[in-house]
């Protein structure tokens, strides 16, 4: 007979940067079923003024070997995804990695076959699956009433013109605006339209000592059906989503 699972599942998160300070940590506190127990980060002073009750360590390999934890959220540099989840689960622990989930298909395929072989949970945090203007746009186009959908623009544009001190906006592996924002951007195509025939992309420095690309169009085609997504730094006209679609009356 297997044994129950624990409720709540006691979870600790790796990387309190942005994504793990705006986003990880409260979403974990607020779920129901979810405890967060421990975090690692240099910023033990910073993690214990927003969450006092939980352990900080120094180092994943640390937080991993702690007693009781269940589950563990990777919220690092992109870079270091997949080496991460892979000694996670192999410490027996379930993750959930934010996006991208890797910066390789070859390494997307490894963590998944490691999970595999361990038995333990694996998924990517996708949040924005589940904007308002998106399942808006998903239920009109369900439900069918917009009619065939010929055509989508989806961007997600900023203005920023001075290029800032992060490992976001470098050259190195997982940097750049695309690995930022086309994975939400692409992960809402796929959802909507499933896999493409074809995927044609174009990236760009733009910004003045730009280091990694700040400026990034990819068309997915889908038989006679164009899904067009861009991603800006350089947009004075500043869109935080907009989806604009073309569609043909049956």
């Amino acid at each position: 007979m297997s044994t129950p699972p624990r409720w709540p599942l006691r979870v600790g998160l790796v990387g309190y940067g942005f994504a793990g300070r705006i986003f990880h940590a409260p979403l974990i506190a607020a779920t129901p079923g979810l405890e967060l127990v421990a975090v690692c980060s240099g910023q033990r002073d910073a993690v214990l003024r927003d969450w006092p009750q939980v352990t900080v360590t120094t180092t994943p390999e640390t937080l991993f070997t702690l007693p009781d934890l269940d589950m563990v959220v990777i919220a690092t540099p992109n870079a270091t995804h997949a080496d991460l989840a892979i000694t996670a689960l192999r410490a027996g622990l379930h993750v959930v990695v934010d996006k991208p989930f890797t910066i390789t298909l070859e390494q997307a395929r490894m963590v998944a076959q490691v999970a595999r072989e361990q038995g333990r949970f694996l998924s990517v945090f996708q949040n924005r699956r589940w904007d308002s203007d998106f399942l808006g746009i998903r239920n009109l186009i369900t439900t069918g009433q917009v009619g065939r959908v010929t055509e989508l623009e989806s961007r997600m544009d900023r203005f920023r013109p001075q290029v800032r001190e992060r490992w976001r906006e470098t050259d190195e592996a997982g940097g750049g605006l695309w690995f930022d924002l086309g994975p939400h951007m692409a992960d809402q195509a796929l959802q909507l339209f499933g896999l493409p025939d074809l995927v044609q992309a174009s990236l760009a420095r733009q910004r003045d000592n730009a280091r990694g690309d700040d400026w990034a169009q990819v068309l997915l085609t889908y038989g006679e059906r164009r899904v067009s997504l861009h991603c800006s730094l350089l947009s004075a006209s500043v869109h935080a989503l907009s989806c604009m679609g073309h569609v043909a009356r049956s």
